[in-house]
């Protein structure tokens, strides 16, 4: 035990120098086995410390190059980010809804036809809400049904047993409203004095630079509040015209993203390189949350395909940074640390895999998702890598398929 807890801390103290993206889990206590996080900027979707088992669970390999840290981390079940501050609206409130009415009014409304890729505006936008409730996420929400819309809308018809067209029609209407909940997909919000506190400030492109930064946290209150209720900045303008995102106790109208029962527990993950997908099943094999993800590119860091386990979560993560370990980077540069934040190039949250050097995390360009390439790890939203850190633990199995 003695020279188990010496490993740790010996590893603790050094950069992870093998790491492709593998953030520092320097907040890891081997000797408690509690893991800890640092102080994050209103808005960061950021699970509270959590309880770490004192040892790797049977199955699951133990990485030469990573930290001798416990093996895991069960997030508890904590509400989502958005869930204590937004006021959802009943139907006799929606009068007293802020920013754009006729659009929150005709999203609120239940009798939307059957809509498919292309569509845009309320019943679009209600989809989204519905599906990103129902943990059948498309990533940003924006008002527009587009592929990723489309994959989500497909991949919660499988998961119901109905017809994978990837058409909102009546029946899968009635069905988002059934698993999300009936209450209104956009309601009230009153900016807090945690909302426009800050620091705020841009983060720099380059990793020298952003290691002299004291946090990665979000360049703008709108970045943070944009973040909070899962929608793009634009839609959330767009929802608010002519609104001061920085001014305490303004009233605005953004999408309800609680979702309406507590979160499942994944068995497995199954991450689809031809999808660019996370599925998270249950113990019987059902499909109960999809996410979109970022991907390595395929001629420099590939999906590393095969089934490996989770091994370790760690919440709001250091960062090191080995240009070495980058194929586009300059050798000669030099290792920075970087601290944590929503704009740490890991995010809010780091899920360790028994393939060494690579994990599942959280990203500082929620727009990006889906549609760029990560350095081999697999990217997700900072809200979805939020739930999906509560939904698995130690041990949990993660299969990378073609």
């Amino acid at each position: 035990m003695e020279n188990a807890r010496r490993r740790a801390l010996l590893a603790l103290a050094l950069p992870a120098a093998t790491a492709w993206c593998r953030p520092l889990l320097a907040q890891t206590k081997p000797d408690t086995g509690t893991a800890t996080q640092g102080t994050a900027p209103a808005g960061t979707a950021v699970p509270p410390a959590v309880t770490l088992p004192p040892a790797t669970p049977p199955g699951a390999p133990s990485s030469p190059s990573s930290p001798s840290s416990p093996s895991a981390a069960t997030p508890p079940a904590a509400a989502d980010p958005a869930a204590t501050t937004a006021k959802t609206a009943t139907a006799d409130e929606g009068a007293d809804l802020p920013g754009d009415r006729k659009l929150a009014t005709a999203a609120n409304a239940t009798d939307h036809p059957p809509i498919g890729p292309g569509a845009k505006g309320a019943a679009a936008l209600r989809a989204q809400i519905l599906l990103d409730r129902a943990l059948f996420s498309q990533g940003e929400i924006d008002g527009s049904y587009g592929r990723f819309t489309q994959r989500a809308v497909a991949a919660f018809q499988e998961s119901r047993g109905l017809s994978s067209s990837g058409r909102v029609d009546r029946e899968t209407w009635a069905a988002l409203v059934e698993v999300a909940g009936e209450a209104p997909v956009l309601t009230r919000y009153e900016i807090s004095a945690d909302d426009v506190k800050g620091p705020f400030a841009e983060v720099p492109d380059d990793m020298q630079a952003k290691a002299k930064l004291p946090r990665l946290g979000y360049a703008s209150p709108l970045e943070g509040l944009a973040e909070k209720f899962h929608a793009s900045p634009v839609l959330l303008r767009k929802l608010n015209p002519g609104v001061a995102f920085d001014r305490a106790g303004t009233a605005l109208l953004v999408p309800s993203v609680t979702p309406a029962g507590t979160l499942p527990k994944a068995r497995s993950v199954r991450v689809s390189k031809a999808e660019r997908a996370l599925r998270a099943l249950d113990a019987q094999g059902r499909l109960v949350a999809y996410f979109p993800v970022t991907i390595g590119s395929e001629r420099h860091d590939p999906l590393p395909l095969g089934t490996w386990k989770i091994r370790t979560i760690a919440l709001d993560p250091k960062y090191y940074y080995n240009p070495k370990r980058f194929w586009e980077a300059d050798p000669k540069a030099a290792k920075a640390v970087l601290a944590p934040g929503p704009n740490n190039p890991v995010g809010v949250a780091w899920l360790d895999l028994s393939k060494e050097n690579y994990g599942i995390h959280g990203s500082a360009k929620p727009g990006t998702i889906g549609r760029s390439a990560s350095h081999g790890c697999v990217n997700l939203t900072n809200w979805d890598v939020t739930r999906l850190a509560k939904m698995v633990e130690a041990g949990t199995e993660a299969v990378f398929t073609a």
